[in-house]
């Protein structure tokens, strides 16, 4: 048996939004939905949710050929998916990491408050994450100024688990994703592509997904 390959034979054309069905288009997601045998969706089952979320505003956010050069990513999220708050609290940390050097000072007083949030839910873990920590500390210390508005501004402020998964994750992402988005720095794509890239690596060193499937080609109609 020839061993699965994780690059595609046909590359789908991606473009922005939601479609109804594969002749109108297909965005991130719902090519992952079709590779997973799922309904055609954009918020399939087979992706964690703020994965997925960070898939779609970043697929949203890049030109027709930009969006290209992340085709081939879309079967290495198919799979990846878990309940523990240890992989919301990571991808949250990963997204504001990544966007507080590159976003105007405004929006890095925002994502600082949440990346500082995303730590101390990090402490109520039973695990040890020193990788986490270590970012949000890598990251703080790039952004000096942020940080210590952050600490004054949140003070000993925390959030429950259930609100940090609903909703101060999916906005410290979509806060991340955006300040990227229309930051003044050389190619936004670049960082675009390489904070989703290297989310699904760390997604999937954390949870045991099966074999990305293979692509071969779109369906006609669902």
């Amino acid at each position: 048996m020839s061993p699965v390959t994780n690059t595609p034979d046909l590359v789908p054309v991606l473009s922005a939004g939601k479609h109804r069905n594969p002749r109108k288009g297909a965005c991130f997601m719902e090519m992952a939905s079709f590779l997973a045998g799922e309904k055609w969706s954009d918020h399939p089952r087979c992706t964690h949710p703020l994965l997925a979320s960070m898939a779609r505003l970043v697929n949203d956010a890049l030109s027709d050929d930009e969006r290209r050069r992340i085709a081939t990513l879309v079967p290495d999220v198919v799979g990846l998916v878990g309940d523990d708050l240890a992989i919301d609290v990571s991808l949250a940390v990963h997204a504001a990491a990544t966007a507080l050097p590159l976003v105007s000072a405004t929006r890095q007083n925002v994502l600082a408050v949440g990346l500082l949030t995303a730590e101390r839910m990090l402490d109520t873990l039973p695990e040890e994450h020193e990788d986490v920590h270590a970012r949000c500390e890598a990251a703080f210390a790039a952004v000096p100024e942020a940080h210590a508005w952050a600490v004054r501004y949140a003070r000993d402020a925390r959030v429950r688990e259930r609100i940090f998964r609903r909703q101060t994750a999916p906005h410290i992402v979509a806060y991340a994703v955006e300040g990227i988005a229309v930051a003044c720095i050389d190619s936004p794509a670049d960082h675009l592509i390489g904070l989703l890239e290297q989310a699904v690596a760390d997604l999937r060193s954390r949870v045991a997904a099966p074999v990305p499937p293979r692509v071969t080609a779109l369906p006609m109609k669902v």
